[in-house]
């Protein structure tokens, strides 16, 4: 990094679990005690940190129903072993969480307010619970007749008075937008078998030797699917409305994981002895339409990219959270200037998976390190984010 950037935020170092699929090598672990092992690794990682100097524990994470109830980030700050003066915040902004988390974390680093941060996210999604209204304050003797809603992902419990189309499922929506712009379903099939071939590549490559750390038996995130091709993927049934071109392969699975990462300014860099792995020169949330919320990273893109005088031509590195392949392709689409070539390189959420909380800190750090691998330059991370939502974040490596 230039000696001539201005005092800001960065990025120090990160680490991560692999990414368990549903139900699957993770699905025993509490949200909690996979932030807390995450959290852990961190800190010992960097020995010259003072664990007891951190501001604040700044974690994503989206459901909050189950076990990550009461402050995930508190309680995993906790079973971590760091200093019970270290605080902890969680934060909800659906798959923006984790992105959320560490704008933020940034924000009061540039305003002076901290000097060391951990931020990141966690979603424990196999462990999600059923939950049923509660409609009275008297405890029900028998739960018999109620209606049972998933936490797992989407809405739940829907408030009547909103208009039933921004209340349909996120893959419906984002389906409805492609198909406005005629995006196909061999297209989107395209573009999630590329997801899944460039992240098994990425492995082979060991581009995430020193970042993701082996946990519970668990070497390698557990959705990529190295023998799917495109017979296996048009084979596959439409999931969100009859024909429709959204499937559970051109979408972003279930997933369990946590993602965190250690931010300071300038002066504290320097004192720690590291490279760091970027800057967070700026950052940009939106809102749209709830229903056309798969449009919203264009939004939040272009606002970006003003706020700092660049064009989509300076951008070297661009990381799109796939919450679903008709969503990146929408943006795509309104965005011909990127360069495909230059998006998830290394896959994107469809393959390696989208533990809800989690994604947008992993997409952050993996666009940071995929800079410092071709020497720096600019990187842009967005992602979708439900109930209309959009957001954009400016690396500099």
């Amino acid at each position: 990094m230039s000696s001539q950037t201005p005092p800001g935020a960065y990025l120090v170092s990160g680490t991560r679990t692999p990414f368990g699929k549903n139900r699957g090598s993770l699905a025993s672990i509490r949200p909690d005690d996979l932030l807390a092992a995450t959290l852990r690794t961190l800190v010992d990682r960097t020995p010259a940190l003072d664990p007891g100097n951190l501001a604040d524990v700044i974690i994503g994470d989206a459901n909050g129903a189950g076990e990550d109830n009461r402050n995930v980030a508190r309680m995993g700050a906790l079973l971590a072993g760091l200093p019970v003066s270290v605080p902890g915040v969680t934060i909800n902004r659906l798959c923006g969480s984790g992105g959320e988390a560490i704008v933020q974390a940034a924000r009061a680093l540039r305003i002076g307010d901290y000097e060391y941060v951990i931020a990141g996210g966690v979603e424990a999604m196999s462990r999600a619970p059923w939950i049923v209204q509660r409609d009275s304050k008297k405890k029900p003797e028998t739960l018999d007749g109620k209606e049972w809603h998933q936490s797992t992902v989407g809405w739940r419990m829907v408030n009547p008075k909103f208009d039933s189309a921004w209340t349909q499922s996120l893959g419906r929506c984002s389906e409805e937008v492609a198909q406005r712009y005629k995006i196909s379903r061999q297209a989107m099939d395209e573009w999630s078998l590329r997801s899944h071939q460039r992240a098994a590549a990425a492995w082979d490559k060991k581009i995430h030797e020193g970042f993701v750390v082996p946990f519970h038996g668990l070497t390698v995130d557990e959705s990529i699917r190295r023998d799917t091709s495109m017979e296996k993927l048009a084979a596959l049934p439409s999931a969100f409305s009859d024909g429709g071109e959204g499937t559970a392969g051109n979408s972003s699975p279930i997933n369990d994981g946590a993602v965190a990462m250690l931010l300071t300014n300038e002066t504290h860099l320097a004192e720690l002895g590291l490279p760091g792995l970027g800057r967070i020169v700026a950052t940009q949330v939106v809102a749209t339409d709830p229903n056309e919320f798969s449009r919203a990273p264009v939004i939040a893109i272009n606002k970006v990219l003003k706020k700092v005088d660049k064009k989509i031509s300076d951008i070297d590195v661009w990381e799109i959270n796939e919450a679903f392949a008709s969503m990146v392709l929408t943006v795509l689409h309104e965005l011909p200037e990127i360069d495909p070539e230059k998006v998830n390189v290394n896959g994107g959420s469809i393959a390696i998976g989208h533990p809800v909380g989690a994604s947008a800190s992993r997409v952050i750090v993996d666009c940071a390190r995929e800079l410092g691998r071709r020497g720096g330059g600019l990187g842009v991370v967005a992602a979708c984010i439900g109930v209309g939502l959009g957001i954009a974040i400016v690396i500099e490596r």
